[in-house]
């Protein structure tokens, strides 16, 4: 009966006097084998037909994005009216105004077989099964998410196993590399142009994986550099008080760079020498993940068993004494899938490469480097209470540079660095192999001074393998400029300086001397040339930012020939720094306006603005400004607008001059209404703020922001995608111009709602914070009248001088995060790239009455 009805659906929605879909019936199958059919359909939206044969007829998902081979993508599966098995033959164009027009192509097709009961599976919402096609093969399941929606209508996931079939971050290039019909080798471009032939070019066959870019911020690279130098991090004594810095465990064991190109991966230490036999597991989980090209960076490293990373315990690895799995905790990428990522901001890399790293499970050896979220006095005090070494911050902002730098420090718990070893005492008792180390450190003039011993944080097995060690390299002459005399002499076996230990001491005396000092362990990436007593440095201030940027050939010309002109415009101190973290001057701030008006223009001309204020950058106070005041702004626009306190002036930018005047008055962010100021009562703009707990990461605002816009695509609504700039995404919905605002809040409104009701796990319509934690909250309040959102290409006061910037929903993407869109790479972007929302003014719509009962109004 259930096949019955689904067909009735099915039966309903068309007029087969006009389409040339089969009509069909429940049918029962005579011969072995159910089989399945996915077609390609390019009706108002592209997406992808799932159909499995069951009970007689064809259970039927439509799937946006496709099926993908990449376990990690759980692919949004919208449940529809059951289809005719005749149907699994369909190839064709439905015509226009029928139901689900446009050409069908016959993707591909094949068998499958349920693990388990499958109408159980059906019923139940989690329907496990294997298939047997041209292009798709190997386990799948389809699962349903809480929430049933509207009949017919749920949501799924199409989920690919982890299998032979499976292809770890490749998932979608079969859709690209075999986007011919299975039945005819046609494409729907060939279906849709009546051709019944494909196209000479076009070749059917079972794509191979292909390299895939799978970040696309950063800029693409011809080779590889073959070798790479580390950044590295400043000592210091105490936490910067400022924000806009990431923390991280400060690892106990060697850093080693990993070079991927292609499948070959090969491991160095910072001084270049190749480890990958030594981390060969490494290595080989590194290659399976398919990351390059691509440079990583990160720290080797061994757990206690308390787990946390013990140098001494990866010591024992690497001399075989120990079985014990070493780890690699990577925490930055240079480079990675073919781009170099080094002069995006750290976010942006990090985003990047935890994307890239996508699930790992824990028989895998690679970990990715959590941040930790706090200020760097609160951690650095949590670290030492753990025992741990300490913890190494990170400006949120900084490039990637190949040296040592204020943008990356240690806050150490107990002091603790690299030593030469000199030489040695014999065992007392009934020690065995050796009593103490002689330790130095080279003074600037190359000279190696006398800084110490250290005779404890020994086990018996690094006694005697040490002496077996030290023993080789003996001398007569003692290499200290100044060696110790006296009974700090005696019976002292001096050395040859080439081996490298780490020592962890409680403080240096006053003579240069560490006191309570314990042996580490060897450091044999290290040459002993470089040891030099460590000494912190003061924490990176403002006004450094500000020192560099004077020196920069650009800001001395503003210095000789200030005021500068932009547009017109005199900007007024243009060295002073905005974004202090990265350099940012008023100046270029003013230069960024000036080169995007072309495209911000089109969503603010016309348009009531408020505005954010930062007159001392973003380290000082900001405000939120509506009304034009009694400033002059070079080249603005005035609309009187009844508000609240009254009929007030009301900002209004329409040239670029405009735009320019406003960064003059230090005007960062542009925020617009959702009409114009000549028709103020009939909005033309639809907003929903998916507004994220910040603690969801990246991938799960993206899904959904594609539920919503599968949702507004049910309903017959084309919709845009934005970054904001922060953590949340706009969908934007262009309207015609005749609603009220009552009427476009409400229906927004109603959307949230019913995505709060039908996922209630991923959304919520409720404002209340603690209603949202671990939730996505569907702003629908950015439709009130004189509410606003951030405007397309506006910067944010925030770190890193991020832009809300448009996107396609092609290249909405959980591996591009919104870090990598910042004043010094939208610019380019728009140089390079068509823009996104070209058709904007075409999408324009209206809401019907239809689409409220659709959603249960």
């Amino acid at each position: 009966m259930g096949a019955i009805m689904g067909l009735q659906r099915y039966h309903r929605k068309r007029d087969f006097g006009q389409t040339p879909e089969p009509k069909g019936s429940v049918t029962a199958r005579r011969r072995a084998g159910l089989r399945f059919v996915v077609q390609k359909h390019a009706a108002r939206r592209l997406h992808y037909d799932f159909r499995l044969e069951l009970d007689g007829t064809l259970k039927s998902w439509a799937v946006p994005k496709g099926p993908s081979l990449d376990p990690a993508d759980k692919r949004l599966a919208v449940h529809v009216e059951d289809h005719p098995l005749d149907y699994g033959s369909f190839e064709g164009v439905i015509p226009e105004k029928q139901y689900g027009a446009g050409p069908v192509a016959l993707w591909d097709r094949g068998t499958w077989s349920p693990d388990g009961d499958p109408r159980r599976g059906y019923r139940e919402g989690h329907l496990k099964f294997s298939l047997s096609g041209k292009k798709l093969r190997g386990g799948w399941a389809l699962v349903r998410m809480k929430g049933r929606g509207e009949e017919g209508k749920e949501p799924w996931l199409l989920i690919k196993e982890r299998d032979a079939e499976a292809r770890p971050g490749h998932g979608a290039d079969l859709l690209e590399e075999a986007p011919q019909s299975v039945k005819s080798g046609r494409t729907v471009e060939d279906i849709a142009a009546g051709r019944k032939k494909a196209q000479p070019h076009a070749k059917l066959t079972r794509a191979a994986p292909a390299k895939r870019i799978a970040v696309s911020v950063g800029e693409p690279v011809r080779a590889l550099p073959a070798h790479l130098e580390p950044e590295l991090a400043t000592l210091v004594d105490t936490a910067p008080a400022d924000t806009g810095w990431l923390y991280e465990i400060k690892y106990d064991g060697y850093r080693v760079l990993a070079r991927i190109d292609g499948r070959k991966v090969r491991l160095y230490t910072r001084k270049g020498l190749d480890w990958t036999a030594r981390f060969a597991d490494i290595a080989r989980d590194l290659a399976a993940r398919d990351l390059g090209p691509a440079w990583l960076d990160g720290e080797v490293c061994v757990l206690d068993s308390r787990g946390r990373t013990s140098f001494s315990a990866l010591q024992r690895v690497l001399s075989d004494a120990s079985k014990g799995p070493a780890l690699y905790f990577v925490f930055d990428a240079p480079f990675l899938h073919g781009r170099d990522l080094r002069a995006l901001p750290l976010t942006a890399r990090r985003d990047a490469l935890e994307s890239a790293l996508g699930t790992l499970d824990a028989r895998s050896t690679l970990r990715f480097s959590a941040a930790l979220v706090a200020s760097g006095k609160e951690v650095r005090a949590q670290a030492c209470k753990m025992g741990l070494e300490g913890v190494i911050g990170k400006l949120a902002t900084s490039p990637y540079r190949h040296e040592r730098t204020r943008n990356w420090i240690k806050l150490k718990c107990r002091q603790r660095q690299e030593f030469v070893i000199a030489g040695y005492t014999p065992p007392g008792g009934s020690r065995h192999g050796l009593g103490a180390l002689l330790l130095g450190v080279h003074e600037k003039n190359g000279e190696l001074r006398y800084a110490g011993r250290v005779g404890t944080g020994f086990d018996h097995a690094t006694l005697v393998a040490l002496e077996q060690k030290l023993s080789r390299l003996r001398t007569d002459a003692s290499p200290f400029s100044r060696p110790p005399a006296g009974r700090l002499a005696r019976d002292v076996h001096w050395i040859k300086p080439t081996l490298v230990a780490e020592i962890s001491f409680a403080e240096w005396t006053h003579d240069g001397h560490v006191r309570q000092a314990s042996f580490e362990g060897l450091r044999e990436d290290k040459p002993q040339a470089e040891v030099t007593r460590e000494v912190p440095r003061e924490i990176p201030q403002a006004r450094e930012g500000a020192r560099r940027a004077a020196a920069r050939p650009g800001a001395a010309k503003v210095a000789r020939g200030s005021p500068p002109m932009v547009g017109g415009v005199k900007i007024s101190n243009p060295e002073r720094l905005v974004y202090p973290e990265a350099d940012i001057t008023k100046l270029m701030v003013a230069e960024y306006y000036a080169r995007v008006a072309p495209r911000l223009l089109p969503y603010v001309a016309g348009r009531p603005l408020s505005i954010v204020r930062c007159p001392d950058g973003t380290k000082g106070p900001c405000f939120f400004q509506k009304h034009v005041g009694d400033y002059q702004i070079p080249g603005i626009d005035v609309a009187m607008i009844q508000d609240s306190t009254g009929r007030n002036p009301y900002i209004v930018a329409n040239t670029a001059k405009a735009l320019i005047g406003l960064a003059q008055m230090n005007a960062l962010e542009l925020h617009v209404w959702g009409s114009k100021a000549a028709t103020l009562e009939r909005p033309d703009t639809m907003v929903l703020d998916l507004d994220p707990d910040p603690e969801l990461p990246w991938a799960k605002v993206v899904t959904a922001a594609e539920l919503t816009r599968t949702l507004l695509d049910e309903l017959g609504l084309d919709s845009l995608v934005k970054t904001t700039g922060g953590k949340g995404l706009h969908v934007v919905v262009p309207l015609e111009r005749r609603h009220s605002w009552d009427e476009v809040k409400g229906f927004a409104q109603n959307v949230a709602t019913h995505m709060a009701k039908t996922l209630p796990e991923q959304f919520t319509a409720t404002v209340t914070k603690a209603r949202r934690r671990g939730k996505i909250f569907v702003d629908y309040l950015r439709n009130t009248r004189g509410a606003t959102a951030v405007a397309p290409y506006s910067l944010r006061a925030r770190p890193g001088a991020t832009v809300a910037t448009p996107l396609s929903w092609e290249e909405l993407s959980a591996k591009i995060p919104p870090s990598a869109f910042t004043i010094a790479t939208v610019p380019e972007r728009i140089a390079k790239k068509k823009d996104p929302w070209a058709d904007y003014e075409r999408h324009r719509q209206r809401l019907t009455a239809a689409m409220q009962r659709a959603l249960g109004r």
